[in-house]
């Protein structure tokens, strides 16, 4: 009787013990789990990190990343198949679209700012940007003072043209204002003469550049406008879920395997064209990778 009793006890500990992960899993690990599924939201226009192939296919440095890291989450939880999931979002939609669960990680080009905090969480930063301004290059634009009384595209729900007037060198320089629904349509603006110049995040202007029909004819010029720090973006109040992510993105940090990804994207031919976007690593993104953070934009603009 008491070997059946103690082996009682013994399944019992052991069936506790294995049901264990299940309880402590919450948030989107639990979803993830349950489902065998998971939504990332992408961007179709937005330069190397993150655009369409067609066919409902995306690529780009910021999706593979999440690809890395969802591969990652997968073999933690012992799925045996994960499927993800691409939701296209503009930059009007990704917050909301984060916060009611619609996706489980944004894999674009959004900038990680204080009043963004307020919403949503985000992974350590992956790529630190500087806000430019492209022009035709015929245009004669070399500054922020030549757009006096111009024309200036930028995507609607993007900070880029608050930063231009917040520069120190626009004062007193007035210019209309005119929207793209997402990057490509801004970029549009430009190449069809409906702007004259389209003020964005550089990476998002050279992949456009690049992808155009004549990159000779469109340049980046002036002053930068802000730095920012760019990162994937989770739901807040789910720790253990954005922990898993940074943990995997922090080992490709550490082995120096993400500088390769970074130059798969930006130094060599990409498709669907087969261009080359041609913009190396910044000493600012090498070393966010150097000293992994989540800082917003505002501690950059202290240094």
């Amino acid at each position: 009787m008491k070997k059946i009793a103690v082996l009682q006890a013994l399944t019992l500990s052991a069936g506790l013990l294995a049901a264990l992960p299940a309880f402590a899993l919450d948030g989107t690990l639990k979803k993830i789990k349950d489902s065998s599924a998971v939504t990332m939201g992408v961007r179709e226009s937005s330069g190397g990190l993150s655009f369409t192939l067609g066919d409902g296919k995306f690529a780009g440095f910021h999706v593979e990343l999440c690809q890395r890291a969802l591969a990652d989450i997968q073999k933690q939880l012992g799925l045996t198949k994960l499927d993800i999931k691409y939701q296209p979002v503009t930059s009007q939609n990704r917050i909301p679209l984060v916060q009611n669960g619609t996706v489980d990680i944004e894999c674009g080009s959004t900038t990680n700012n204080v009043a963004r905090q307020k919403d949503v969480a985000f992974a350590d930063t992956t790529y630190v940007e500087e806000v430019r301004i492209a022009v035709k290059a015929n245009s004669g634009i070399t500054s922020i003072a030549q757009l006096n009384g111009k024309n200036v595209a930028t995507t609607t729900g993007t900070t880029s043209v608050q930063h231009l007037r917040k520069h120190e060198r626009a004062a007193g320089v007035k210019f209309n204002e005119v929207y793209g629904k997402d990057h490509a349509d801004s970029f549009l603006l430009l190449e069809s003469d409906r702007a004259d110049a389209f003020v964005m995040d550089g990476q998002i202007l050279a992949g456009n550049i690049a992808k155009s029909k004549n990159p000779a004819a469109f340049k980046i010029v002036g002053e930068v406008l802000s730095v920012e720090p760019i990162a994937i973006m989770v739901r807040k109040g789910d720790p253990a879920f954005k922990k898993a992510v940074d943990d995997s993105l922090q080992a490709l940090m550490k082995s120096g395997e993400i500088a390769k990804i970074y130059d798969k994207w930006f130094m060599q031919p990409i498709p669907p064209t087969n261009t080359r976007i041609g913009l190396p690593a910044s000493e600012a993104t090498k070393a966010a990778w150097a000293h992994p953070n989540d800082k917003p934009m505002e501690d950059y603009a202290k240094k």
